[in-house]
């Protein structure tokens, strides 16, 4: 499988196992806890996967960027957390930052 269908599939479960952790409250609820080690686990294993074929820089980059997006968006829409301006703007520079690595720079040799 291509490196980018595994990191998505690692980064989707990250972001399944980050909501499973918040309904779990504290561990205390069983099926969101099991859910969490669930999605934790395909999500390590995924991106082990994927850092065969793509640096650890490079990969724990789109990881942690696009993991934050869409965790955020999770928490707006899932969990109605507020949103305000700084805060879409911090994380448009961080996915603007991925961007830019994915696009313009040489670090991930592909």
């Amino acid at each position: 499988m291509h490196w980018s269908i595994l990191l998505a599939i690692a980064i989707c479960s990250e972001v399944f196992g980050t909501t499973m952790l918040k309904l779990s409250q504290g561990f205390s609820k069983p099926l969101p806890s099991v859910g969490f080690v669930i999605g934790f686990g395909l999500a390590f294993y995924m991106l082990s996967l994927a850092l065969k074929s793509i640096p650890l820089g490079m990969a724990y980059a789109i990881w942690s960027g696009v993991g934050l997006v869409l965790t955020a968006m999770v928490g707006v829409v899932v969990f109605g957390e507020k949103v305000d301006f700084w805060g879409m703007a911090s994380i448009g520079l961080i996915l603007a930052g991925v961007i830019m690595m994915n696009t313009l720079s040489k670090m991930g040799g592909h």
